[in-house]
């Protein structure tokens, strides 16, 4: 029976630690499952080298996105200026509407319909699908300056670390790659493989993240 696979998806300007950090959390999760979990750079225009939106950095995409495969589909943000003008810059927001208008804005919405498979976004990657649409209805989060965006394309933005909306995880700024990768690791496999990672990379997930379960609050901002 094949391994459970995940999915890094990489186009034009991402950002590469939002797709690094949650890459060697999952790799070093793997190692302590004892290989079961596949794990691969993807693009949706297939093998290609992609360049990030971080100077000199650029990465290889080995295969084409399957939304197909059962397992994780992992989206990062884009990494460039926050603003300016858009004929003249690569800005952050110019670099996502390039992504949800691409040739991956479907294969995701076929990975969302697949019931094998949980997408999950760093950073301004749920902000990218939310531009394409795919999100609405959806409780996410996003970095912190991308909410209100978030909120104004229909999905009901939560600030938190991470948020689980059941087979669409999403975590905050870029540095919450290593979370999400942790989480992962503990709702699938388990704290002991998640905890094993913590320490090996001496780091501790932070914040509780977001599941719509439980009591809810009231007469309080979320």
């Amino acid at each position: 029976m094949p391994h459970p696979r995940a999915q890094f998806v990489l186009f034009d300007g991402f950002d590469p630690l939002d797709a690094i950090a949650p890459y060697e959390v999952l790799s070093a999760g793997r190692d302590f499952l004892g290989g079961a979990l596949d794990i691969e750079f993807v693009s949706a225009e297939g093998p290609r080298n992609v360049l990030s939106g971080t100077p000199g950095i650029t990465l290889t995409a080995t295969a084409t996105l399957d939304p197909t495969t059962s397992g994780y589909v992992v989206v990062p943000g884009a990494a460039g200026p926050v603003d300016g003008d858009p004929d003249e810059i690569d800005a952050i927001p110019v670099l996502l509407s390039r992504f949800a208008a691409s040739a991956a804005a479907p294969l995701l919405r076929e990975c969302l319909d697949n019931v094998a498979v949980t997408v999950a976004t760093v950073c301004g990657g749920s902000l990218g699908m939310a531009m394409a649409g795919l999100l609405k209805g959806r409780t996410a989060t996003t970095h912190i300056l991308g909410v209100e965006l978030l909120a104004a394309a229909g999905v009901t933005a939560v600030r938190a670390r991470v948020v689980d909306d059941g087979d669409l995880i999403t975590a905050g700024g870029v540095t919450s790659g290593l979370d999400l990768g942790l989480y992962l690791l503990e709702r699938d496999f388990g704290p002991r493989i998640a905890h094993a990672v913590e320490e090996l990379f001496e780091y501790e997930r932070r914040g509780t993240p977001w599941k719509n379960t439980g009591l809810a609050t009231t007469g309080a901002a979320r």
